[in-house]
């Protein structure tokens, strides 16, 4: 049996990160488990592959909620990276901070350490901004943070039309002030997606101290006496393992995942473990509860212009010269977000700090792109910043 100074449970963002600084040091032995692949194939370091991945189950967790009474009855959609880097590997890769009072208010709710003044030095040791280091940003670290490569037109025609509805042009939503329209930077490095895994694991893949398991389901946490003392886990086609941590086991599975983990393991309301057969670790009620998402709106529009994406035998010449475009010189069309300009903007003059954010998008997204339609357009999502419903994680 494996000993371990530290596990950790999920290679997304989070622990993608603590992986990799953990393993500095040589005297502290650390090992990741990830349930998808390394994150290295194409599809995930070409930037436009995330068209491709959002709407299917591949690298995808691909969850489906129940139907929800808010939304007239209607099922939402929750894509998650199932692959190191997470969420990370399948997002958009726009560069976005919180805004400065959210930290705040964080800090004021009892959470010391979360004010913005606390988080500032850790966003700027992450970030290599191609613009270089100053006040708010980090010119040196491992993620790697560029303007877009290759704008397409109608994003800039969205930034115009924003600027004429007296919406003011912001060049860093991640600056001074987050209000206004502008085109967002990314996480890109040489025209390639910059996930967390690219930016901490890949480059360390071979310290002697780092142990990366991936294509691995871990089933619960270990506990003695009521500490965590390792994880059982199953990697495909071989039998159950269990490794032994004699410091911390590090849960960083995501919103969903996370809490489920803790209520498999025997952390979490007495009533549901019950019901489930599952032994009672520590009963605690909070675990799964007060689940907060972003509700969204898009509005799509058809096109006669053929700047953007869609289905048509354009696209399909477009999108073959720009597989050859990225494959010999990391460059083209095939760069895009597709989210490329975008807005925060107040619904009210009344408050402090923006409560609606804009994506525009240069092709038609309905439903993720799982819906799709012929011909050329654009789409603009309207994403509600501070939402207030509540939801849960339930077994």
């Amino acid at each position: 049996m494996l000993e371990f100074d530290y596990i950790i449970i999920g290679g997304g963002s989070g622990g993608c990160t603590v992986a990799s600084r953990l393993s500095e040091d040589p005297n502290i032995s650390v090992c990741l488990l990830e349930a998808g692949g390394e994150g290295k194939n194409a599809v995930i370091r070409m930037p436009a592959g995330v068209a491709a991945i959002l709407p299917t189950p591949i690298l995808n967790w691909h969850y489906k909620p129940i139907k929800q009474k808010g939304i007239n009855g209607r099922q939402g959609y929750q894509p998650r990276g199932k692959t190191l880097g997470g969420s990370s590997a399948i997002n958009a890769m726009l560069y976005l901070r919180g805004n400065q009072a959210d930290y705040d208010e964080w800090r004021d709710l009892g959470n010391p350490g979360w004010g913005w003044k606390e988080v500032l030095p850790f966003f700027k040791k992450s970030e290599a901004n191609s613009r270089g280091g100053d006040r708010l940003h980090g010119g040196d670290g491992p993620l790697s943070v560029v303007d877009p490569i290759a704008p397409h037109k109608i994003s800039g025609a969205f930034i115009d039309a924003a600027r004429e509805n007296q919406i003011p042009l912001n060049t860093d939503f991640n600056g001074k002030s987050q209000e206004g329209i502008g085109l967002y930077q990314v996480t890109q490095k040489n025209g390639e997606r910059c996930s967390a895994a690219a930016a901490y694991i890949h480059p360390h893949m071979d310290r002697p101290n780092l142990v990366v398991i991936t294509n691995t389901m871990v089933e619960k946490i270990v506990f003695i006496d009521g500490r965590a003392t390792g994880v059982r886990f199953k990697t495909k086609g071989r039998p159950t393992k269990i490794f032994k941590c004699t410091h911390e086991v590090v849960l960083a599975a995501g919103a969903f995942n996370t809490p489920q983990l803790l209520k498999l393991s025997g952390i979490g309301p007495e009533d549901e473990l019950r019901t489930h057969g599952i032994e009672v670790v520590v009963d605690a009620p909070e675990v799964g509860e007060n689940l907060q998402d972003h509700i969204d709106y898009t509005a799509a529009y058809k096109s006669l212009k053929k700047d953007t994406f869609g289905l048509s035998f354009k696209v399909t010449g477009d999108i073959i010269k720009g597989i050859f475009d990225w494959r010999n010189k990391r460059h083209g069309k095939l760069t895009t977000t597709f989210a490329e300009a975008g807005a925060f903007v107040k619904s009210s003059p009344d408050i402090n700090r923006p409560d609606l954010q804009y994506h525009f998008v240069v092709g038609i997204v309905d439903d993720h792109n799982r819906k799709l339609h012929l011909g050329h357009g654009y789409s603009c999502h309207v994403c509600v910043l501070r939402p207030k419903s509540r939801g849960n994680v339930r077994l």
